[in-house]
C-alpha cells in the first residue's frame, strides 16, 4: 500500500517531522511517500495562506494518482483543498482535521482542541461545525504562536499549559492537536495529561490504512466524481 501524506506548506522541516511521524504508525506494507508543494506558502495562518495553498494540493495529488497511490493524507489542520482532492482521487483522501476529531469521538464523549494562532481558531470552528462535531467539540484553544515556532521548548511547554487548562476548564476527555507540526507530541502530552491526546497525521494514515483494506475508495457518484474536462 502507498500512501502520499501531503504537507500543504513548503517548509521541508516540517514535512520531514510529519513523514516520520507518519512512517512510524504505518503498517511495515505501507509505505509513506511525504511531500510538500513546489511553491506556496511557507507556513499556512489563515485563509488567504491556506487559500494559496490549495492549488499545490491539488498538483501533488495529480502526480500521487499518475504514480499510483492508494490514499492520500492532508497534513494541515485547515483541511485545504479536501474535497477538490476527492475529486481528484480514486483512493480515500483524509484531511487530519477530520480524522483527529472522528478519533477523539471513538475515544471520549468531548475533545477540546489546542491550535497555534488565535486566527486560526475560527477556521477549526469552522471545520467543527461543517463535520457535525458541534455537540462533541468543548472548545478551541490557541497558544498564539506562530506555526514555524513550533520547534522550540517555549512552544511546547505553551501547549502542554493550554492542554491543561483544557482539561480543567472544559471537561473534556480528549484533546485533538490543531496543527501538522504537533505531530511528533501526543504520546509526551497524554503521559503528562493521563487522557487521549490525538495528532492527526497519526489518526488519517491509520484510517486510510483501513479504507484501502476494506476495498473502499472515494466515491464517483455526485459531487466527488471526477471533474469534467474543459479548455
Amino acid at each position: 500500500m502507498k500512501i502520499k501524506v501531503i504537507n500543504p506548506n513548503t517548509t521541508a522541516s516540517m514535512t520531514e517531522k510529519i513523514g516520520a511521524v507518519a512512517r512510524s504508525v504505518a503498517s511495515p506494507r505501507t509505505e509513506i511517500i511525504a511531500c510538500n508543494p513546489k511553491s506556496g506558502p511557507a507556513a499556512i495562518e489563515g485563509h488567504y495562506e491556506e487559500a494559496l495553498s490549495v492549488a499545490g494540493v491539488l498538483d501533488e495529488i495529480r502526480k500521487g494518482e499518475a504514480e499510483g497511490m492508494d490514499g492520500y493524507v492532508i497534513a494541515c489542520f485547515g483541511d485545504p483543498g479536501l474535497l477538490a482532492a476527492r475529486e481528484l482521487a480514486k483512493g480515500p483522501v483524509l484531511g487530519i482535521a477530520e480524522a483527529s476529531m472522528h478519533a477523539a469521538c471513538f475515544v471520549s464523549t468531548g475533545f477540546s482542541v489546542v491550535t497555534t494562532l488565535g486566527r486560526t481558531r475560527t477556521i477549526a470552528q469552522h471545520l467543527v461545525d461543517n463535520y457535525g462535531m458541534t455537540r462533541f467539540c468543548r472548545k478551541v484553544r490557541a497558544i498564539d504562536l506562530r506555526v514555524l515556532s513550533l520547534e522550540t521548548s517555549h512552544a511546547k511547554t505553551a501547549i502542554l499549559q493550554e492542554c491543561r487548562l483544557a482539561l480543567e476548564q472544559d471537561h473534556c476527555g480528549a484533546i485533538v492537536l490543531g496543527c501538522g507540526g504537533m505531530a511528533d507530541l501526543p504520546m509526551q502530552l497524554s503521559q503528562e495529561l493521563g487522557i487521549p491526546v490525538i495528532d492527526g497525521v497519526s489518526a488519517a494514515v491509520k484510517f486510510v490504512e483501513a479504507l484501502v483494506g476494506l476495498g473502499l475508495g472515494t466515491s464517483k457518484v455526485g459531487d466527488l466524481a471526477y471533474p469534467t474536462s474543459k479548455s
